[in-house]
This record gives structure tokens, sequence and C-alpha cells, in this order.
């Protein structure tokens, strides 16, 4: 494959060179597209902290600023895999361009929104602006490297997912107990400008790209996959809500959740049918006929839907039974990420020099992340800093050599002309498996703390003699620090209904690590299925 930018020579001229995309580094062009692409993973998880803060601001209710979450992520679903169909009308770095000014100007207009629905409108063309940043990214840097120097762009790619969406939260807490609520938007302009300069200066797109952007037009005219558009706009809205507001309205109790799953699961299921059969379709199902990238969109699932669950769930469990600061439970999460930014290059190196084989390497990053959550759902409230932050750190093992072997296996065996629209399949995988995963987590856990509840109420009768006698020793501690005998009585009750609480809440969480661990091991042998293939082989003449 030829590849869009050779290494910048030492006596070349800055200004000749940035007009050249022969003469620019490729590590220049992957730095530049990872920044826009660390700023739109990073706001999807920053507000959820600052959300209180933003409802008192505007004075509406927290339920009502959800929504905040909820459209952005709608729009973002929305357009991310109509990212390949988009960048090829406008052109790649034009489309990107556009996303990251989009992205930019929207993230000012949520800084100073003055009341909720202009705030909602802004995040809706944020997301819309953010959608098309992570797949058109994958694109470029598949174009930019070499197949086999690819696993060391994957590496950065690596870094910039995994850590983005983790430090979010601490980083909007920050933020938010130190200065005000509106920085957690603002903080993206300076970076999305600095990412529009050096886009404009250094990314190109290659020439095999002029040659795919015409197959979008038909004797001149645009050709335009409508039906296929509206399915999938529709349906994927329609599932991200279901998936975002679900466990708040109640599921199917809600006459409104319901009608989102029909509609989304309608939609979906007409829009596979839709562009299986046409011939340029806004999605390319017909890349999953091939093997080892069918696989890897299966653990491109699973990548999501585990690192944002242990994401939103390591830190609600250590705020809420630990008693940790937002930034403090981001503490917890930095081994993590450390370990990610040390080690992902290394996987990389391991890849490209032929040590390890991608499938074996990605088998064994899978059966770590699987047996770290084990290893989380053994934990109780005496558990300290220290073992959470080693957990997480082995959990990070697991990740940092997880998506280098996986993206080389995902287009080991396509042609050039296919990259496009398999970075925003995998994308799609991806952040669908992220949705699920949320909604599993917070779901999951509510209703195993219910049961959790009842089995262990069902266990503490009020007869009980060690519980009357816990009790009764409360109750005259509090008597002798001035609490009257009523009150010392209803206060010892409350003091052991919060330990119920604590109790349960906490098997409960341990029970979630579990599933994730149990169901990420059980996939782990689908990835010895993979075909072989030469890491630094010319692509296929076609599928």
């Amino acid at each position: 494959m030829a590849s869009a930018v050779a290494t910048l020579p030492s006596a070349t001229n800055p200004r000749t060179a940035a007009n050249n995309p022969l003469l620019i580094s490729p590590w220049v062009v992957a730095l530049t597209v990872t920044l826009a692409t660390f700023m739109e993973l990073l706001d999807t998880s920053i507000a959820n902290v600052s959300l209180p803060y933003i409802a008192g601001g505007l004075g509406r209710s927290y339920d009502e600023v959800t929504w905040i979450l909820t459209t952005y992520l709608v729009a973002n679903a929305v357009v991310l895999p109509m990212s390949a169909w988009l960048s090829r009308v406008f052109g790649r770095k034009t489309y990107y361009m556009a996303c990251v000014a989009l992205f930019t100007v929207t993230s000012f207009f949520c800084g100073i929104a003055p009341s909720l629905n202009i705030m909602l409108f802004a995040r809706v063309l944020q997301g819309i602006g953010g959608g098309g940043l992570a797949p058109v990214e994958q694109a470029i840097l598949v174009d930019t490297f070499e197949p086999a120097k690819r696993a060391s762009a994957f590496a950065l790619y690596t870094v910039a997912i995994v850590t983005a969406p983790a430090i979010g939260p601490v980083l909007g807490g920050w933020i938010t107990d130190n200065y005000n609520w509106r920085w957690v938007f603002l903080i993206n302009i300076p970076i999305g400008m600095l990412s529009l300069f050096l886009t404009a200066r250094f990314v190109h797109d290659p020439p095999s790209f002029a040659e795919e952007r015409k197959t979008v037009r038909v004797n001149g005219k645009l050709r335009i996959d409508a039906v296929g558009i509206a399915l999938i706009a529709v349906g994927s809205g329609a599932l991200e809500v279901l998936l975002d507001r679900g466990q708040i309205d109640d599921w199917f109790g809600s006459p409104f959740i319901i009608w989102m799953f029909i509609i989304g699961v309608t939609c979906l299921t007409a829009a596979v049918f839709w562009e299986w059969h046409q011939p340029d379709p806004v999605i390319d199902l017909r890349l999953l006929r091939v093997r080892n990238f069918a696989i890897a969109c299966v653990f491109y699932f699973l990548f999501g839907f585990g690192l944002f669950a242990s994401t939103t769930m390591i830190p609600q469990l250590l705020q809420s039974l630990y008693g940790y600061r937002a930034i403090d439970a981001g503490l917890v999460l930095g081994p993590g990420a450390f370990v990610i930014t040390v080690l992902a290059p290394v996987g990389a190196q391991l890849v490209q020099r032929g040590i390890i084989h991608p499938k074996i390497l990605l088998f064994g990053a899978v059966m770590v992340v699987g047996l770290s959550f084990i290893h989380y759902s053994h934990f109780n409230l005496q558990t300290d800093y220290s073992h959470y932050a080693w957990a997480r750190a082995l959990q990070g093992l697991g990740y940092a050599f997880f998506f280098v072997p996986l993206s080389v296996i995902s287009y080991s065996q396509l042609t050039p002309a296919q990259n496009n629209k398999a970075s925003s399949l995998t994308n799609f995988f991806r952040n669908w498996g992220g949705s699920f995963g949320i909604a599993f987590i917070t779901t999951m856990s509510e209703r195993r703390q219910n049961f959790h509840q009842a089995t262990v109420g069902a266990n503490l009768a009020p007869s009980s003699g060690s519980l009357r006698t816990a009790i009764q020793q409360t109750s005259a501690y509090l008597q002798s620090h001035g609490f009257s005998h009523v009150d010392a009585i209803s206060a010892a009750y409350a003091r052991y209904y919060d330990q119920l609480q604590a109790q349960t809440r906490l098997l409960a969480f341990m029970d979630c690590f579990y599933i994730l661990g149990v169901v990420t091991l059980v996939a782990a042998p689908l990835v010895l299925f993979t075909k072989k293939f030469k890491l630094a082989g010319k692509a296929p003449a076609a599928h």
C-alpha cells in the first residue's frame, strides 16, 4: 500500500514540508489527529460529575440536566456510522476539520449557555461534530503508516481512547470545585483551535483516497443513500436514548422506553437488510464477511463494554461506599492509565518486530483483562486504596496489549480502499459497546442490590439476638452522649440499616465485576479463530 507520508528529511524546509504530504513525518500527523480525538473522548465523561452544579446554575432539576449527556451521546451515535460516507463526500481532511471546528464552536456555546434549551441544542451540534473525529482519525492513521508500522500508531491511539474517558470525571470534578462548571466546556476551545491549525498544515488526503471519493458520485451527481441514512439515524438515536434513559425511566415500565425500543429495533433491522443490498451503502456491512474483521468487531464491542463499564463503576463505588472525592477516585484510575501509556508502545514493538503474533498477544491481553475483573469481585469494605490501584494497574496491563494487536488484526485482510469504511464500523462497535456497558452497570448494580438486600434482610429478622444486642449497645452508647432513649434507638436502627445498604451495594458491584470477568474470559478463545496473515505483507487484491 502506498503510504501518504514519509520520514521528514533533516535538511527539508519546514514550510515546504508542511505543504508536501510526502515530506511530513507520519508521527506529526498521528499526534495532530490524536489531539482532537482525545478532546472529544474526554468530553463524553467530563460533564458527568458537574451535572448537579449545572442544574443549580441553570435553575433546573437534576433529572432534566441529565439530557445534557443523553443528547450528546445520541448525536454522536447517529453521526459516527456515517462518518466514512461523509468523509468521501466532503474529503477526509475537510470533513475532519469541519468536525473539529463544529465541536470547538459549540463547546463555546455550551460554556456560555444561559438556559437548558440552548445548552441541549449546543450539545446536539457538539455530538454531531464529535461523532466524526475518532473514525476519521483511525482511517488517517491506517493510510498514513505502512502496514508494518501501524502498530506504533495504534499504540498512541490506545492511550487516547483509554485514558481520556478515565480522566474526564476527575478533570471535570477538579474544574468544578476550583473554578466554574462552564470551564468544563470552555477548556475545549484552545485545544480545538490548536488542532485546526495543525490539521490545516500537516494533514492531507492520500492520493488513493481521491480515487475512493469518485465512487460516491455517478455521472457527476452525488449518490445519496437517503433510506439508509434515515434508518440508521433514527434507529441509532432511539437505541441510544433507550440505553441512556432506560434505568432512569424504569425500562419497559415506561411507554416512552417501549417506543424507543420498538423504533430502534425496527429501524436498525431494516437498515441491516437495506444496507446489505446497496451498491454503495452508508455502512458497508459486507465487510463483516471478512473473518478477521468480523472477529475484531466483536472484540471492539467487548473493549468498549468492559472499559466504559469499569470506568463508570469504579468512581461510583469509591465515592458512594468509601467516601472518596472525585479527584481521589480519579487517582485510583491513574495507575491503569500510566501502565497503558508505558506499555502500549512495548506491545506495538512486540507486534512490529514479529516477536509475538497479534493473535497470541490479543488472546493474552483479553485473559488478563478478564482476570482483573474477577480480582475486583473479591474486594470488601475494608479494601484500601493500594488494592484498588493495583487492580486497575492489572486491568491496564491487559488493555495496554489489547488494542494494538486488535487493530492490526482488523485491517489484516482489507484492501486500502476498504480502510475508510472499516474505521467507521470498528468505532461503531466500540461506541455501542461503551453504551451497552454503561447501561449494564447502571441497571445490574441496582437489580443486584435489591436482590442482596432481600436475601440478607430475610436472614436478619428483628428478633435476631445478635442484632438486638448490637442495637442495645449502640443505643446505650448514644444515650451516654446526650441522645434521648427514643432518638438513640432510632439512630441505632438507622446505623445498621446504612451498614446493610453499604454491604448489599458492595455485593452488587462485585457481582457486576464478576459478570464482566466471565463474559470477557468466555469471549477470549474467539480470537484464536482468526486467519493467519503476514504483518508486513501486501493487502489482498479483493474480497
